[in-house]
């Protein structure tokens, strides 16, 4: 247990949440935490494979201290190493079918990409770009044969693979990349080609050095017409050379991630046969006809990318695990390290004993406990979807927004982390060996890669909106808007499915019309319901905006681009929203006692810093008064002080192996 609170008052009232069987009469008394059975909760079912990683991040735990000292093209090497190494103890594979030697298990993939997140991140990436990136489009947009010819090499990392679909001059925009695979019937072959700069396949992680295939995202050309872009298997090097045809550039030195070898990659009319298309979801006959079982061309794109999705899943759990070891150092650090005489005469205070160092470190804790429930359920999602016997269209959609948006508040939130634990840890933590350097340098590119946040954000609105609607994948930007237009505001938001909930409120909570302001501060179903009522003020705002707009005959695009702060308001107040559901679920889920009393106090604090974080809209449309603006923050306070003598315990419980935290002069 962490040290006793030598100065905070524990002695507030209790919340409803909060309450513990031996609390005194209008006290709080302090929970006690079983922390290795938190961590069984927190590792769920996928605790055997959790082990496997943490055992596996011990055991190589030199390469944190070998990713300062090797120089760029010597870490490179070490790093491709460690994933073989690592391959070979299964933990990679685990995605794969178990006939080409993987464990036939999504979930558990997802859970061993996370947990390897608290070990030096470019180990991370290269096992995401292998096994995730690549090796996760040959299996899901590829069939059989080739299965059959690359997935056994690919899952022991013998063979080493990039995935090209970003361009220098194409992002986000995947429909619209440059690079150009024209069938040619004579010789059934497809030839790839890069028609200039522009369309050149950059940032390509295992492209520089590594790669031997990569999947190629380009135009498909059949008899003289465009079919949108498909995915090609395409030779990248042969004998360690380039392949002919293909001119290989290396990226260089980033901010961070140097032992991943990104890299450049033009095509000068590359031949491949015909059988290198990855043909699930279409093919090319040898006379050069194309065919598909999913005619609508919009609609067969959204498929193929959607298979894909399971990249922001595991990105947006390794953002979360990063916010781990960050807070897991600055809370050990701040509970050892003692400043000013501040309660007594002959000894300084310790940090994590100041109302301020509290505010700093523990609503953090909070979101990342809340971020973490929320990823479980994200990664269940798509175990159960992709483990499906037959295609739930309606539940790929909820899957592909939802992933979406816990990508984008979880990689923020390890961006935000980091560089508050950074400053909490004062000028010991900008020294190199206590990780804040690696972890800053790192992690910044995950709010970029596997799509831009507010990219991403912009899919979840526009789920939203739709009601991932069968003509979800149909709607570009545009076609989006009149689609929203096209409906009565009231329609979009039945469509929209979120709670009636002024309904409901009165149903639940006292005071009628005045429920926000007669509800206790400490009671779930306020909280919840304030985060529900901003989201669907936010929705039916969105809506009418835009269809005023479209009523003055202005132009769609426009019209959205003018709405786009509420288009990523409304997708941030919707990912929140589900975050406390899922924070909720979890603690209601919990059996009496310590752990359950805990985790309720994390979860009181995550609702109401989030709250307040917002104030000003909820003021701002009536829902917060300036004396419950002001009553809410006393009592995130109060909560600070109740978790503070908890927050040593509640790190531990994320399990983060004492190697990785690497910070000897911080955390002791």
């Amino acid at each position: 247990m962490a040290a006793e609170n030598t100065s905070a008052d524990v002695t507030s009232a209790a919340s409803p949440s909060a309450a513990s069987p031996s609390a005194a009469a209008g006290g709080h008394v302090r929970p006690e935490i079983d922390v290795p059975a938190l961590t069984e909760v927190l590792d769920g079912e996928y605790a055997r494979i959790r082990d496997l990683v943490r055992t596996n991040l011990v055991t190589y735990a030199s390469v944190l201290e070998e990713a300062e000292e090797l120089g760029v093209e010597a870490f490179r090497e070490r790093v491709r190493e460690l994933v073989v190494e690592m391959a070979a103890t299964g933990q990679t594979g685990m995605g794969f079918p178990r006939e080409y030697g993987g464990g036939g298990d999504i979930g558990a993939s997802i859970a061993a990409f996370e947990t390897l997140a608290f070990g030096d991140l470019s180990v991370l990436v290269k096992v995401g770009v292998q096994f995730g990136l690549f090796g996760g489009a040959i299996l899901h947009l590829g069939t059989e044969r080739h299965h059959a010819a690359y997935l056994p090499d690919l899952v022991t990392g013998k063979l080493m693979g990039c995935f090209a679909m970003t361009e220098t001059g194409h992002g986000s925009n995947v429909q619209a990349l440059g690079t150009v695979a024209r069938y040619d019937p004579a010789a059934r072959e497809f030839v790839i080609t890069t028609p200039d700069d522009q369309a050149r396949k950059d940032y390509i992680g295992n492209a520089a050095r590594h790669a031997e295939l990569a999947v190629v995202f380009a135009q498909l050309e059949v008899a003289g017409k465009s079919e949108g872009v498909h995915a090609f298997v395409v030779p990248v090097r042969v004998g360690g050379e380039a392949a002919p045809g293909v001119r290989i550039e290396d990226d260089g030195r980033k901010m961070g991630l140097n032992g991943v070898d990104n890299g450049r990659i033009h095509f000068d009319g590359v031949r491949v046969p015909r059988e290198a298309l990855l043909n699930r979801f279409a093919d090319v006959t040898p006379d050069g006809v194309y065919e598909s079982s999913i005619d609508n061309p919009h609609r067969r794109f959204f498929t193929m990318l959607g298979t894909l999705v399971q990249g922001r899943v595991c990105v947006g759990g390794a953002g979360v695990n990063v916010a781990k070891v960050a807070l897991a150092i600055a809370t050990k650090y701040a509970d050892r390290r003692r400043q000013f005489e501040a309660a007594s005469d002959t000894e300084e205070q310790l940090l994590l004993d100041y109302g301020l160092h509290q505010r700093r470190l523990l609503p953090l804790i909070a979101r990342t406990y809340a971020l973490h429930f929320a990823q479980d359920v994200v990664r269940t999602q798509l175990h159960e979807v992709f483990s499906a016997t037959e295609d739930d269209a309606p539940a790929r959609r909820r899957l592909e927004a939802r992933a979406a948006g816990t990508k984008a508040l979880g990689t923020w939130h390890a961006t935000r982390v980091v560089q508050e634990c950074r400053e909490a840890c004062g000028g010991a933590g900008y020294l190199t060996v206590n990780r804040f350097a690696a972890l800053k340098a790192d992690s910044d590119i995950f709010t970029t890669f596997e799509g831009d946040n507010h990219v991403l954000l912009q899919l979840v609105a526009k789920g939203l909106l739709t009601h991932y609607a069968s003509e979800f994948e149909d709607l570009d930007q545009l076609g989006m808007v009149r689609y929203v237009t096209g409906l009565a505001v009231e329609t979009v938001i039945e469509k929209a499915s979120v709670h009636k909930l002024l309904e409901r409120v009165r149903d639940l909570l006292p005071g009628g019309d005045d429920w926000d302001q007669e509800a206790g501060l400490l009671d779930s179903e306020y909280q919840l319901a304030m985060l529900r009522y901003r989201e669907e003020h936010m929705l039916a705002g969105l809506a009418r905006r835009l269809k005023r707009g479209i009523d003055r005959k202005r132009n769609p695009g426009v019209v959205f681009s003018q709405v786009q702060d509420h288009v990523i308001a409304l997708a941030h107040a919707h990912v929140e929203r589900l975050v406390l559901e899922a924070f909720t679920d979890k603690v209601k889920a919990q059996p009496e006692g310590g752990n359950k009393v805990a985790l309720g106090l994390l979860c009181d604090l995550f609702a109401l810093s989030t709250i307040e974080a917002d104030r000003a809209w909820f003021m701002e449309h009536g829902r917060l008064t300036v004396q419950r603006s002001k009553a809410i923050s006393r009592e995130v306070n109060s909560l600070c002080r109740k978790v503070r003598p908890l927050a040593v315990d509640l790190v531990d419980a994320w399990g983060v192996p004492a190697q990785m935290l690497r910070a000897p002069d911080l955390v002791g």
